[in-house]
């Protein structure tokens, strides 16, 4: 065995931390000259060699695989290099970072604030208008669709929260999707989504294909608020964020004052709907939604033509593309203001573009395999970096400001969401305490060979008894007929709503051509009865199911948001969003005990008018500060949770408000005053972004 004290060999480290070794040629057999040996002090010479035979001189623990000293220490040279250069590295990504934010913030600055950003404005707010008329759809058209449809109670409370859930699970799959594959792109995705369901459920007659539409749709509109507010604040410099978005945000206003007008001027009119053959009828309510989409689809053309982000671009290491975008923002400001000379600046070579692992990762995978080998590694991997993206959100640095702004969305949801259902119930309720308060009652009457030629209405008779009569041609609407005998009678053409025989006695009597059949028979004894072409089903009845005050309450409750969106526009960065946030969420707990003095329909409606005004504040700067708390990588993930925490705090909200009606109104605005408050005191613990760089 060769001696390792004797071979020239020297041992060298790579900065890859891998060894390399060279031997100089100076004798035989590679075994150079004595005189090639450097100098070597007396004592160590004899303290090495002490007991040893020079020729046969080994290191002991050779064969037992245990590395040599020497060995050992080039190894933890070779780790402690690596360590410095990746730390070397980390810092000059670190220091990239750092620097992009200032930068991106100088050069939005030197793109000013103009034609571009207004032609942005237009076009996502058409957006978010769509998601806003989406809010009002299910509402409007339920009275009518749960008729047209035979849908059940049951199934009329499935329909409200599955839209809800599928709005949920679409903000935070299409927030997370946004910071991976891009704002536009997803935007274009969801707004595609929900026409395309949107439309299909204009058609759909059964009422499961009317549920699974409704539900894609949501899926899709579901992610529009993250996208939007995330796209459109990383075109804005910093001292424009604040109003502009606040601005942004009268657009949903918009949404619910476009669906109650035209729900308002459309749905009532029955004969405004058409026959496609015997089977496909489309009446008003399903003409509702199908004009309901021209916002979706105004957006979804605007947004075609609107560049990415570039900011996004920015943080994929797309540097060329955001510098082509940057400099179209710029000359498309500067020639709307008159100075088409004026040059962008910025060299595409000097912007910074931080790395990420992950990116090069995907890269290196994309260039292998087959094109469904590429596809499905590029689309799990980014699954998986959206994955991490959430898991990322519980950092220490994130955590904390997290769950204050998660306790803020979930409780000023809860109150806002909860609240809106209870008002047009409540007024549904006034209206039928109101209209049972009316009803006329008979005892023992005995009708016999009469022709009832007019419309009974809000009646109950009772113990009765009807001989030979005939009903023909009428209405009976809100009618109840409890213990009575019918004998020898004749019905034909009778319309009912709401009407029903109980423990009635019904013998020798003919039902022609009604909808009079067996669930309107409540233990009643039939004896020689007989129903020739009855109108089985359900049958649309726009005068009773079709209130023109629930339009009127959701139009002014969406019109009294406006002078609350122009003040807290006007004041975001004067006053600061913590302010704002936590004073309006204070204000409107106030406003919520004004509710205990609603004692009538008209009161009701002021006290709503004056609650979403107040809160509408709250809503504008809690959207406003969710965008500015994260850094632009997390930035529509984090929004599409606190979105996500939005709507399942609505579905809470929709059914704890929803019991009470009827029995108390103390619970509901006692549960929406607390909610608020907390909501308000937590805001205040928020840190204030408005001078605040997008991180």
């Amino acid at each position: 065995m060769d001696d390792p004290y004797h071979n020239n060999v020297s041992q060298q480290v790579t900065e890859g931390g891998e060894y390399t070794y060279t031997q100089d040629g100076g004798g035989q057999d590679g075994y150079p000259y004595q005189a090639d040996y450097p100098a070597q002090d007396e004592d160590a010479r004899s303290d090495a060699t002490e007991g040893a035979d020079e020729d046969e001189q080994m290191y002991e623990g050779e064969y037992q695989g245990v590395p040599h000293p020497d060995e050992i220490k080039e190894a933890r040279r070779a780790a402690r290099m690596e360590a410095r250069r990746k730390a070397r590295q980390a810092a000059q990504q670190e220091d990239e970072e750092e620097n992009l934010p200032e930068q991106y913030e100088t050069i939005m600055e030197d793109c000013g604030h103009g034609r571009f950003q207004w032609m942005l404005f237009f076009v996502l707010g058409l957006a978010l208008m769509a998601d806003g008329v989406d809010g009002f759809v299910v509402g409007f058209v339920l009275p009518s669709a749960e008729k047209d449809m035979c849908i059940s109670n049951s199934d009329k409370g499935l329909l409200g929260l599955l839209v809800y859930v599928a709005m949920m699970v679409g903000a935070l799959v299409w927030g997370g999707l946004s910071d991976k594959m891009g704002r536009r792109k997803c935007l274009i995705y969801v707004l595609t989504i929900d026409l395309i369901f949107s439309f299909l459920s204009c058609f759909a007659q059964s009422y499961g294909f009317f549920l699974f539409f409704r539900f894609c749709s949501g899926f899709g509109i579901g992610g529009s608020i993250p996208i939007v507010y995330t796209y459109y604040t990383e075109f804005l410099q910093m001292d424009k964020r604040g109003e502009h978005l606040s601005w942004l945000c009268m657009f949903w206003m918009l949404g619910g004052l476009y669906a109650s007008f035209t729900a308002w001027g459309i749905i009532p009119h029955y004969g405004w709907g058409f026959a496609i053959g015997s089977e496909l009828q489309i009446h008003s309510w399903r003409l509702f939604i199908l004009v309901c989409l021209f916002p979706a689809l105004a957006a979804l053309v605007g947004v075609v033509f609107m560049p990415e982000s570039p900011r996004f671009l920015l943080e994929s290491a797309r540097h060329d593309e955001a510098w082509m975008i940057l400099r179209r923002v710029h000359d498309t400001n500067w020639k709307a203001k008159g100075e088409p000379e004026r040059v962008f600046t910025v060299s595409a070579t000097n912007i910074k573009t931080p790395q990420t692992e992950e990116d090069e990762f995907i890269e290196i995978q994309s260039d292998t395999g087959t094109a469904f080998q590429r596809w499905t590694v590029r689309h799990v991997t980014m699954l998986q970096q959206v994955m991490a993206n959430i898991m990322s959100l519980s950092a220490p640095e994130f955590r904390l400001q997290g769950l204050f702004l998660v306790i803020v969305w979930f409780c000023l949801a809860f109150s806002y969401h909860g609240l809106g259902v209870w008002f047009p119930d409540m007024i549904k309720y006034m209206q039928y305490e109101e209209y049972e308060s009316k009803v006329k009652v008979f005892h023992r009457e005995r009708v016999e060979r009469f022709h009832f030629n007019f419309s009974l209405v809000n009646q109950i008779h009772r113990e009765g008894e009807y001989i030979h009569d005939k009903f023909a041609e009428i209405e009976i609407k809100s009618v109840k007929f409890e213990d009575s005998l019918f004998e020898n009678c004749y019905f034909e053409d009778v319309r009912s709503t709401n009407t029903f025989f109980e423990n009635c006695t019904i013998k020798n009597t003919v039902f022609y051509n009604t909808d009079l059949w067996q669930e309107k028979f409540k233990d009643c004894r039939m004896e020689n009865t007989t129903f020739l072409h009855p109108k089985k089903g359900c049958h649309l009845n726009f005068q009773e199911e079709n209130d023109i005050v629930i339009y009127m309450v959701s139009f002014l409750g969406s019109l009294a948001v406006l002078p609350g969106n122009i003040i807290s526009a006007l004041f975001m960065d004067k006053i600061g969003r913590i302010r704002i946030i936590g004073g309006s969420m204070l204000a409107s707990s106030a406003c919520t005990f004004l509710l205990l003095l609603s004692f009538s329909q008209g009161a009701v409606i002021c006290w709503q008018c004056l609650f979403y005004g107040t809160s509408v504040a709250a809503w504008n700067g809690l959207e406003v500060i969710s965008v500015e708390l994260y850094p632009s990588s997390k930035r529509g993930t984090a929004f599409g949770i606190l979105n996500g925490i939005c709507k399942l705090a609505a579905i809470l909200a929709s059914s704890i408000f929803a019991a009470f009606i009827g029995i108390t109104k103390i619970v509901p605005i006692f549960l929406a005053f607390i909610a608020l408050v907390c909501g308000g005191l937590v805001a205040l613990k928020l840190p204030e972004t408005r001078e605040k760089i997008l991180s």
